[in-house]
């Protein structure tokens, strides 16, 4: 059980976040899932749901309202019809954002789950950070190179060494130091988080054949391995590097608790061909419970109540159960 409820930032009010953060509300006994408050424009959430919907004016409210309407904590209307490109609407999701964070660190909520925003957007209204986790992490004190953003679904984890960067600079991004502090934080963001005593991590290739012993690339030799006898060397129980053409079967993937991936496609692509519909992001490190659904806006669908909850849901859901581990720890 948690103490306090979720925050939930709706994300950009004329993206999908209100309608999969209300339907998730309406799906609350379904699935599940503990108490949650959402932060951001109520209108929003009216504009793409006909459910009922309560402005509260605090955290503590939320229980009250809890079963009879998704308790909102109202950030200024952004006046945003969903779908439609305007900087308004940015601005209200990364107001949303700092609040919902502020209330998590505060202890007024058990922990936070982020709805989707577009970084295009929030960059034209002065967001200067690669993305809401880097953005999470400052305002909670700690760098982001001591965070992990780890995909989660059903049957798979993966945390990328390297996220929102132009391929052509992963190599260049690549060293033993920054693999070593992924692996550190996975490992104990799974122990902390997940009640995983031991984690087991494998740590994927960069090259082909994870490189054809120096053949195909020299980064799994001059990299990647010391990397790896680092970690063990701490204790880790690590393994690799693995081509990473052959380590994402259902074999491979019953013999790892993680894995670890060089670049962000080569962790994202498996992930979202098994589980489009209820992946979701975590991030590692942090002092507060962070999660978010690994999708985005989906501005074309924005409004049409067409958009899939399951992976807010699943976000949902696992912030609940990291919250309440911590808070039995």
């Amino acid at each position: 059980m948690i103490e306090t409820p979720l925050a939930v930032s709706l994300g950009d009010p004329a993206g999908i976040g209100p309608e999969v953060v209300a339907k998730s509300w309406e799906r609350r006994h379904d699935e599940g899932l503990p108490p949650f408050f959402a932060v951001g424009d109520l209108a929003a959430v009216q504009a793409a749901w006909s459910g009922p919907v309560e402005a509260i004016g605090a955290p503590d409210e939320a229980m009250r309202a809890w079963d009879s309407a998704l308790p909102v904590v109202q950030i200024a209307d952004s006046t945003t019809p969903p779908g439609s490109h305007d900087l308004i609407g940015a601005r209200n999701a990364l107001d949303a954002l700092e609040l919902a964070v502020g209330l998590t660190r505060s202890g007024a909520a058990s922990g936070l789950v982020t709805g989707p925003v577009s970084k295009v957007r929030l960059y034209s209204v002065g967001f200067s950070h690669p993305g809401q986790t880097e953005f999470v992490a400052e305002r909670c004190g700690v760098s982001s190179d001591l965070t992990a953003m780890m995909l989660a679904g059903p049957t798979l984890r993966v945390i990328p060494v390297t996220t929102h960067i132009p391929f052509r600079d992963v190599i260049e991004a690549l060293t033993v130091e920054r693999i070593v502090t992924k692996g550190r934080a996975a490992a104990r963001g799974l122990q902390r988080q997940f009640g995983i005593d031991r984690p087991r991590i494998a740590v994927a290739g960069l090259n082909p054949h994870a490189g054809e012993q120096g053949a195909l690339g020299r980064e799994e030799i001059d990299i990647i391995t010391p990397a790896i006898e680092r970690l063990r060397e701490e204790g880790y129980d690590v393994s690799g590097p693995y081509p990473p053409d052959i380590m994402f079967n259902p074999h491979r993937r019953a013999t790892y608790d993680a894995a670890l991936c060089m670049y962000h496609d080569q962790g994202l692509i498996p992930l979202k061909t098994l589980h489009f519909d209820e992946g979701i992001n975590v991030t590692l490190g942090l002092p507060i419970v962070r999660t978010s659904p690994d999708h985005g806006t989906a501005f074309d669908i924005a409004g049409k109540n067409i958009a899939n909850p399951g992976a807010m849901i699943a976000a949902i859901r696992a912030a609940g159960e990291c919250a309440a581990r911590l808070a039995a720890a």
